[in-house]
């Protein structure tokens, strides 16, 4: 999507941010969350039609490829947040995605996949999951179902896809046409609820689609409500100490500027809060 491209090229000049690009996920990483023939199928270009026409994109290997390597920096965000407190990848979100299936262009789960792989490696225990895109975490939330080292939060739009919910530990479901302050107080009560019982480290999965001019998002939040959005994660997680790993998510404004616009905020957010916690130089 031209949106990435673009919003590279919005941040990248800013002199608080290191662009690094990550490593692939590997088989072994996906399928720690996705089954062996999920992965095995959807690698090597054996999906069914359906399969095909549930995730929305057709298939290549250069879309494997893309998706590895969206899911390998999600991997790396949560590495580094871990280490920073807040960091942030450029795509990822794919909060559609199954264990045994991909879903609205989504292939594989990448906030899922990071959770799993530094849990593996103890880096972390308990992690929360900020789903605040305008569509709900389904996939994310069905994997993670009756495990308690991971808090599920999805704040989004009731009667928006997809149409079929799945259960997250705490679902806000808005109707269309909210606009800032009703979306603003669900999103400070569920980031509370769910950073409350604590976390090792914490996903904003930061979706520009609550935006007022996003063809799909069906909700009437404006940019700058976006932005005090973008502050209330942020302040709660450094409240508490979580640090956080943001990924971007859905945007599909009619312009893409404004899609592009919202996630350089909270990218440039994200740096600017970095670069003030950094030591003074001496």
């Amino acid at each position: 999507m031209e949106k990435y491209r673009l919003l590279r090229e919005r941040v990248a000049p800013d002199e608080r941010i290191q662009l690094e690009i990550p490593e692939p996920a590997t088989n072994e990483d996906l399928t720690r969350v996705h089954t062996d023939d999920y992965v095995a199928r959807a690698t090597s270009g054996r999906l069914t039609r359906d399969e095909i026409r549930r995730i929305g994109f057709p298939w290549s290997p250069e879309l494997v490829e893309r998706s590895r390597r969206s899911t390998g920096g999600t991997i790396h965000a949560a590495e580094r947040a871990h280490e920073d407190g807040i960091s942030v990848n450029l795509a990822g979100g794919t909060h559609h995605a199954f264990a045994n299936a991909g879903e609205g262009f989504c292939v594989f789960n990448d906030v899922a996949v990071a959770i799993r792989s530094l849990q593996a490696r103890g880096m972390v225990g308990r992690c929360a999951v900020l789903d605040l895109d305008v569509h709900q975490g389904n996939g994310t939330a069905a994997i993670f179902a009756r495990d308690p080292s991971v808090f599920t939060l999805s704040v989004h739009g009731a009667s928006n896809y997809p149409f079929r919910k799945e259960a997250s530990d705490f679902d806000v479901g808005l109707a269309d046409g909210v606009s800032d302050d009703l979306f603003l107080s669900a999103v400070h009560d569920g980031v509370d609820r769910a950073l409350a019982e604590g976390a090792d480290l914490a996903f904003y999965i930061a979706g520009a689609d609550p935006y007022e001019g996003d063809r799909l998002g069906r909700l009437a939040v404006t940019k700058n409500g976006l932005r005090e959005r973008d502050r209330i994660v942020f302040d709660a997680c450094e409240h508490a100490g979580t640090p956080v790993a943001v990924v971007m998510s859905g945007g599909y404004a009619e312009h893409v500027d404004d899609t592009v616009e919202i996630h350089a905020a909270t990218v440039l957010e994200a740096a600017r809060r970095v670069a003030a916690s950094a030591p003074s130089p001496r």
